[in-house]
């Protein structure tokens, strides 16, 4: 199996599970449903849920033993954006090709749908511990490992260092911190959560790690390049509203 087929089939098995665990857009009250699902079903590549599976694979384990830990780090990852785009954070019009949550459904259930992905995100991590041979203990390691980087020593330490610099020369070491916090932070902690549901080894661990922290920054400059340079309907959202953040001294 090459990489593209590879994530397509787990994209396939993430967005499978993603329709099972989600409320129906019929249960009241519908409007908040309807608004969690137009943001989650918008086409994302789940290339976290992705390596949650693929930090299981890689240590032998099956993806339906991380699959609602999985599915949790996308919910987080879709929370971001709807906040993200907010009017009070970037306001941005479009994302994945189609108009943001707020210019869907107004700011206010936009940004409760962000708050009830954040939420759900740990309910699902708790059902892991439901999975046969799954430990416990490893899921609470787990939910440890994702709130660090939820909060203010990952994602929403690195959002606030960057609403910070705008309009500001930044230094490289403070692009660096906005890079592996804001995004990094959640895309090592994908790969961390993998391991630990798999029983990883400390090498394995620290292995596994050391990639995430890697990859992140790496994905974070990637995006950030496309920002400025990128056409805005090939990559279906708006461009250039993070770049006059970045002003690198």
């Amino acid at each position: 199996m090459d990489i593209k087929e590879y994530l397509n089939t787990r994209c396939k098995i993430v967005n499978n599970a993603l329709d099972k665990f989600l409320p129906k857009e019929s249960i009241y009250p519908s409007i908040i449903h309807k608004s969690i699902r137009y943001s989650v079903f918008a086409g994302g590549k789940r290339i976290r849920p992705i390596l949650v599976i693929l930090s299981a694979e890689t240590l032998g384990k099956s993806y339906k033993r991380v699959l609602p830990t999985a599915c949790a780090v996308e919910l987080i990852h879709t929370y971001s954006l709807i906040h993200d785009d907010l009017p009070c954070m970037d306001n941005d019009d479009y994302r994945r090709g189609m108009l943001t949550n707020h210019k869907v459904f107004g700011e206010g259930i936009a940004t409760l749908a962000g708050d009830a992905l954040l939420t759900y995100a740990f309910e699902l991590i708790s059902k892991n511990k439901e999975v046969n041979g799954v430990k416990p203990e490893n899921v609470l390691k787990v939910i440890n490992v994702i709130s660090k980087a939820c909060g203010t020593s990952g994602l929403i330490g690195g959002q606030v260092v960057d609403i910070l610099s705008e309009g500001k020369k930044v230094s490289k070491l403070e692009l660096k911190y906005i890079h592996t916090h804001k995004t990094g932070a959640l895309i090592c902690a994908s790969l961390q959560a993998g391991a630990i549901l798999s029983d990883a080894k400390e090498k394995e661990y620290s292995a596994l790690t050391e990639y995430g922290e890697n990859l992140g920054l790496i994905f974070q400059i990637v995006d950030d390049i496309l920002n400025v340079t990128g056409d805005a309907k090939k990559l279906g959202k708006s461009v250039g509203s993070d770049a006059k953040r970045k002003k690198i001294t």
